[in-house]
């Protein structure tokens, strides 16, 4: 079937844009399956998780130049590495930072706050990320920096339509998408198939319930709460191969977090990850018709839209189990 030179124009616009959605949407959706997590699990709302995502920035930046994975493992892989090597360090990190200060607002500890924690929740972890900005400024800097690899330089041509329609995809995108989707995969096993993962969940629906059952739920809210970070800061590294970025770029992010869990429905883990997915798809669909400026506002329109017809989310259901 041979198109019209205006078919061919048009029908490589769309499945361009479609195809970069996809590859940013995925991003985005393990970005939300971070927060999804420790919300989903310990139904803590963290404003500090766009800065968990900065570390695991800077993270996978000094793995890769300050620890020579790029001489050891060349530029291509190197950076790769150098994004997953940030899961665990910022897992640690996260650790640290419920077993210090998390775990005295959530958990156990809140069921005899007020409103159960949520408003030291809101302020804690606000101030967190406050903190770990203006420290972020002062040890990094305020100039914009990136992982410079082949991979965000080079693309990959692929046929459509045989000598009619093709498109061009992004190495550094296009890898770092099927990373995401992974781990994804990866952790959804983990949550719903493991024992750790069955004891979070059975914590999440009725944490006295799970104490009778001998579950330690302070040890799995310290857990998930550290992959939250940890996964969060993977998609901050794999970013990182072609997003300038500086310590205040949690900012630009915390927002399309919050709005792919709400979007997807609040609680729910998975609904979580499809919630970025379509935002990332929304994003880049908006610029055939809009400039990219308004880009957020089309995204805004549609979550709206969606919220007005399903208030729970996509997936979300009256009472979520996570």
């Amino acid at each position: 079937m041979e198109l019209s030179i205006e078919a061919q124009v048009l029908l490589e616009t769309i499945v361009q844009a479609l195809v970069n959605g996809i590859s940013v949407g995925c991003l985005y959706g393990l970005m939300c399956l971070g927060l999804g997590l420790i919300f989903g699990i310990m139904r803590v709302i963290n404003f500090a998780q766009g800065d968990f995502m900065m570390l695991g920035m800077y993270a996978a930046f000094y793995a890769f130049g300050g620890f020579s994975l790029s001489k050891i493992l060349g530029q291509s892989i190197g950076p790769i590495v150098a994004a997953l090597v940030a899961g665990p360090v910022i897992y640690t990190f996260g650790i640290l930072m419920h077993r210090i200060l998390i775990s005295r607002v959530s958990g156990l500890s809140a069921a005899t706050m007020e409103n159960d924690g949520h408003n030291a929740q809101l302020i804690l972890t606000l101030g967190i990320g406050l903190v770990l900005q203006n420290t972020g400024h002062i040890i990094f800097g305020s100039s914009p920096v990136s992982i410079r690899s082949p991979l965000s330089t080079t693309a990959w041509e692929i046929v459509i339509i045989r000598d009619q329609v093709s498109v061009i995809v992004n190495q550094a995108r296009l890898i770092s998408g099927l990373i995401a989707v992974a781990i994804a995969a990866v952790l959804s096993w983990f949550i719903f198939h493991s024992i750790i993962g069955k004891s979070a969940r059975a914590a999440a629906n009725n944490i006295t319930a799970s104490i009778y059952m001998g579950i330690d739920v302070d040890r799995c809210h310290r857990i998930f709460f550290g992959l939250g970070a940890g996964v969060t800061a993977i998609a901050g590294g794999l970013l990182a191969l072609y997003y300038p970025f500086q310590p205040y770029v949690g900012m630009e992010f915390i927002i399309v977090m919050y709005t792919g869990v709400v979007l997807g429905g609040l609680g729910s883990i998975a609904g979580a990850f499809w919630g970025g997915l379509i935002i990332g798809i929304i994003q880049q669909m908006s610029t055939l018709i809009l400039p990219n400026q308004l880009q957020n506002t089309a995204t805004f329109f549609v979550f709206l839209l969606i919220i007005f017809f399903r208030p729970n989310g996509i997936f979300g259901k009256t009472t979520e189990r996570a």
